[in-house]
């Protein structure tokens, strides 16, 4: 199975993170607009500074996402899995994922925790499938070893 559904996932990966990070960064400069555009206080902030730190988590946690996205979209390129800093990313947005999950279920509903939950699924799936003594898929063959000759008989002397 593992050979057969890697690069689909990581390219299914890349996409939905992709289009994640562009949701979180819409989501959270809309969510600044509301706030910029009452001018109230919550209690005794500054609206404008709440409005601008709602626009720049917004754009840091899409940044977030979409390197996350470049890592999977690297992945499904080359046909390797994911090493160092790329792995930390994915497993860190696996980890992001789960987090979302269960704090959607209360505050949106089932629907929301099971995207978040399948979305973790597709991440884990790409870091699993791909095993860790294994070649790249590009790599070429490499010829079996010659084989060794029986060691010579002593002769009588």
């Amino acid at each position: 199975m593992g050979r057969v559904v890697r690069r689909p996932v990581a390219w299914v990966v890349a996409v939905v993170l992709f289009a994640e990070a562009l949701g979180v960064v819409a989501l959270n400069w809309f969510l600044g607009e509301v706030v910029h555009r009452q001018h109230m206080s919550l209690a005794g902030l500054d609206p404008n500074m709440m409005s601008t730190s709602s626009k720049v988590g917004g754009v840091v946690f899409g940044l977030y996402f979409a390197l996350c996205g470049l890592v999977a979209l690297l992945v499904a390129l080359r046909g390797r899995r994911p090493a160092g800093l790329g792995r930390i990313l994915l497993i860190s947005a696996a980890v992001v994922h789960g987090l979302l999950g269960a704090f959607t279920w209360g505050l949106l509903g089932w629907p929301a925790f099971v995207f978040m939950v399948a979305v973790l699924g597709l991440i884990v799936l790409l870091l699993m499938t791909y095993d860790p003594g294994e070649e790249p898929s590009d790599a070429a063959p490499e010829d079996p070893p010659a084989p060794v000759p029986p060691p010579a008989e002593p002769s009588p002397s």
